[in-house]
């Protein structure tokens, strides 16, 4: 019987142990759970904040693309008005010279120039005497054949195009710079 009553004990013992046993696995399993819950919740914490962080972020890319279309925007406005300044420029030049021209197709101008009064090689003397619309005075002159005065139109008028089309490259490249 001895033996009898010791396994009883033992038993019980064991039965103990177990319960002991699953007791702390119990406690262990809620100890995790409880862990999980606050790792969840850091997480969550953490995705909002890098959720809001990332939402200031495409605010703030939206804001500067929308800055830098205005600014494009105003350039291009900018460029667009110089561009009718100088075409307006060249347009109003071009008129001129071509009234330039006529007028000395039709002898209704003439062009002369001055001539060197010291100058003792040239005996070809014009009258000195201008007309009303003379703006030398009293100065020896060569009126110049008609073809030569038209080419030398020709000239500055190239020359007033290069003259506008400069200052047009300059405005241009001025306000990209800017």
């Amino acid at each position: 019987m001895p033996a009898f009553g010791l396994m009883p004990v033992s038993f019980r013992f064991i039965g103990v142990v177990v319960l002991l046993a699953i007791a702390a696995g119990g406690a262990g399993a809620l100890a995790w759970k409880i862990q999980d819950w606050r790792y969840a919740r850091q997480l969550a914490e953490q995705a909002r904040l890098q959720s809001e962080t990332l939402n200031q972020l495409t605010l703030a890319a939206a804001n500067q693309q929308r800055a830098e279309q205005d600014k494009r925007l105003a350039l291009e406005q900018r460029l667009q008005a110089s561009d009718k300044t100088y075409s307006k420029a060249l347009s109003d030049a071009q008129r001129d010279q071509g009234r330039l021209r006529d007028r000395l197709a039709t002898a209704d101008l003439r062009l002369s120039v001055v001539l060197d009064a010291s100058d003792v090689a040239s005996d070809c003397a014009v009258p000195t005497a201008t007309g009303a619309s003379g703006v030398v005075h009293g100065t020896t002159r060569a009126r110049l054949d008609p073809a030569h005065a038209q080419r030398i139109i020709g000239i500055t008028d190239a020359g007033d195009s290069g003259l506008i089309a400069l200052q047009a490259c300059q405005t241009y490249v001025r306000a990209l710079a800017h």
